[in-house]
């Protein structure tokens, strides 16, 4: 088996670790996956934050396969075939008021780039060329490309590729363990951590800076909650200053905080949103950009046959993944799925949080149908303990995700109290044994 998995450098895989004991995935319905050896493994993370409907949706699966036999690909620079407008309109349905303009990508990272791009281009003409820099989150995630990476704040993440993109800075992440520990949904203390956009702005000035992008949630740095206020702060110091505002949504979209987008769960619509995993269930990959109408106006204007924004993907509006889109968004309205979270997650955060107390818990956090919970680390081994929790739950046939020394859970938004249940006294037995 060894020798078979030589030829693939796995992503973001202790890949020496893994080939020494690996861990297989040959099938995949509802909750669950299976082992190529028959072991069921319940799915406590909706494979990559992504399977939001559960696995194998049938109406998925058949519109993956009818749109193969009858058209495989189509080029999507001055071409266009109909699903791909079927599904913008579908996702501006969906998205916050007045945000009904869709730009395909296949990734968040890709998605986090076209809306950097988008957000320059858009002040140059208008006559604001001065405005290049871009300001991010420390502790942000937003995807694995030169743009993401560079307002991202996850120092692994940065640290091997060198300067990365001039003109980029960071505001203070929201985790404060001192005074929201245990919180139980949203944090009490915080919002004035937003006023760390008003110092970067005195240091670079307004006219300087073009957009400022942060995940509603910080997922992949381990759940981190926005304090009561603090969004609607942000979105209030970029409109004083003249700055757009991008909330990546590519884990908090599509029904992982109780609405379509976390945007209309806190009540504060940004200038785009960045959206990817559950667009399509996760089944073909797929990313979009939503933004205001007033945004792409402003590039509409001149002769009519000259492009107006250059920049796209050959996979853009694939439609493979297009298919998987329409059926996806239709699988979700059929069973109320975008506001589930909402109905689940009293059960949700009582479950998780029973957690508090279990040795070396320092912080459990949640909302809708996500939760954080963290660790405090081995001296001298820093994601050991996590990671060690992560294998014993495997063992014991329960998929979760660790970053760090925090563990997170997202499960698929079809998830039943058993299920909760389940993952709970699993997970909790794992951290007793790693005590």
């Amino acid at each position: 088996m060894a020798e078979r998995m030589d030829a693939y450098w796995m992503p973001f895989t202790a890949n020496r670790q893994f080939k020494k004991a690996p861990r297989l995935l040959a099938r995949s319905d509802g909750m669950y996956y299976w082992t190529p050896e028959g072991r069921q493994v319940l799915d406590g993370v909706a494979g990559l934050w992504c399977v939001n409907a559960g696995h194998a949706r049938p109406k998925i699966v058949q519109a993956i396969a009818a749109q193969a036999a009858e058209m495989d690909y189509a080029p999507p620079f001055q071409m266009g075939h109909p699903k791909a407008f079927a599904l913008a309109e579908a996702v501006a349905k969906i998205a916050p008021a007045g945000m009904n303009k869709v730009f395909f990508t296949n990734s968040g990272s890709e998605s986090v780039e076209t809306a950097l791009k988008m957000a320059i281009a858009y002040h140059r003409v208008r006559g604001e060329a001065s405005r290049t820099r871009l300001i991010g989150r420390e502790r942000g995630y937003h995807g694995v490309n030169f743009g993401g990476i560079s307002v991202g704040g996850m120092v692994a993440n940065r640290k091997m590729f060198g300067s990365l993109l001039a003109g980029v800075d960071h505001i203070r992440h929201t985790h404060d363990l001192a005074k929201n520990a245990f919180s139980v949904g949203v944090p009490e203390h915080g919002a004035e951590l937003a006023d760390d956009l008003e110092r970067l702005v005195a240091l670079h000035d307004a006219s300087t800076i073009a957009a400022v992008i942060v995940e509603p949630i910080a997922g992949s740095t381990g759940v981190l909650l926005p304090p009561k206020g603090y969004l609607e702060r942000l979105r209030a110091i970029c409109d004083k200053h003249g700055i757009l505002l991008i909330f990546d949504e590519v884990i908090t979209g599509f029904g992982r905080t109780g609405q379509p987008f976390a945007a209309q769960t806190f009540g504060v619509t940004p200038d785009m949103i960045t959206c990817a995993k559950g667009i399509t269930n996760g089944a073909v990959p797929m990313g979009a950009v939503i933004c205001k109408q007033g945004l792409y106006d402003a590039f509409m204007q001149g002769p009519e046959h000259l492009i107006e924004f250059f920049h796209g993907y050959t996979y853009s509006a694939h439609p493979l993944a297009c298919a998987a889109g329409l059926a996806t968004l239709e699988t979700y309205a059929d069973e109320g799925l975008l506001t589930r979270a909402a109905q689940m997650q009293g059960t949700f955060a009582d479950a998780v949080h029973s957690m508090k107390g279990l040795p070396n818990v320092i912080d459990v956090r949640n909302f809708g149908l996500v939760a954080g919970i963290e660790l405090a680390p081995i001296a001298g081994q820093p994601t050991k303990r996590a990671f060690d929790v992560f294998l014993e739950c495997w063992d014991k046939g329960l998929l979760i995700r660790t970053t760090g020394d925090i563990i997170a859970l997202s499960p698929p938004l079809i998830i039943e109290k058993s299920h909760i249940e389940r993952i709970v006294e699993t997970l909790a037995a794992a951290i007793k044994r790693q005590a």
